[in-house]
């Protein structure tokens, strides 16, 4: 599965499987079909959130920014109410580390075990510890080997004009993907982003290019693992695109689908 965004409620049924693998984005910072869900609508109330959506939408980002820092400052001097107590917060960078954390333990409490997690570009990897279970275990940038499959993770975001909280350039993700192929083949390549192949990056929703990685569409033709497992993009052109032997497929949008993409390997 990827891109939970909050679907706690969801994660319940996901279960049953000998292993659970997630890919990232556990937090629901925005929901465009919903704009009344989400953390930005709990700091900031649904017409802002409304506002922003609209803006990103139209790529206008910089506006976006300015809308924000309008909004924190008018809180920070007292004119904005609190999201749930009527009053002025104290800071909206702690209310918005209260509203996560409380996301990251139902969630992490929701999800089975075991479950192999990477991180995705919407996610605070430095808050994910606290809340893993015994059966979770977090890989980025490396292997696991369950009985006779070898698995490759590697998490993350790349640098986008989104400024989601967890991106890096294709350089460090390129050298995630690099220590991950120096022990030997991979038969199962999991990432959060798509190797940079168009059909798997445009969004038919929100009609966007997203950013993909051409380090990850090297690795493919050169290891040619059986399958490459991601997420990222909500509603792509084409879930599934083989790349030489390689079935490179987007496990699906899990807040929308509820239901995980099983394989029998």
């Amino acid at each position: 599965m990827s891109d939970v965004h909050g679907a706690a409620d969801a994660l319940a049924g996901a279960g049953g499987a000998d292993m659970l693998i997630c890919l990232g984005d556990l937090l629901l910072f925005l929901d465009y079909a919903d704009p009344g869900q989400g953390i930005y609508a709990e700091l900031y109330g649904e017409d802002y959130t409304r506002q922003y959506i609209a803006l990103r939408t139209a790529k206008r980002f910089a506006e976006a920014r300015q809308l924000t820092q309008r909004l924190m400052a008018a809180s920070a001097a007292g004119h904005a109410a609190g999201p749930a107590t009527g009053t002025a917060p104290a800071s909206l960078r702690t209310s918005a580390e209260v509203i996560i954390r409380r996301q990251y333990k139902e969630i992490f409490d929701a999800l089975p075990e075991p479950a192999y997690l990477t991180y995705g570009n919407v996610d605070v990897p430095e808050m994910w510890d606290r809340y893993l279970k015994p059966g979770h275990q977090v890989v980025d940038g490396g292997r696991v080997q369950v009985g006779p499959i070898t698995f490759g993770f590697a998490g993350a975001g790349l640098t986008s004009p989104y400024r989601t909280p967890n991106e890096i350039s294709e350089a460090a993700f390129s050298a995630k993907l690099g220590a991950i192929a120096a022990d030997g083949p991979i038969d199962v390549l999991c990432t959060h982003i798509p190797p940079a192949v168009p059909e798997l990056l445009y969004d038919t929703v929100a009609r966007r290019m997203e950013t993909g990685s051409e380090a990850l569409l090297e690795m493919i033709r050169r290891v040619r693992p059986r399958y490459a497992f991601f997420g990222h993009v909500h509603q792509p052109l084409a879930r599934r695109v083989r790349v030489g032997r390689t079935e490179c497929i987007n496990v699906g949008h899990f807040r929308a689908t509820r239901v995980p993409f099983a394989v029998d390997l």
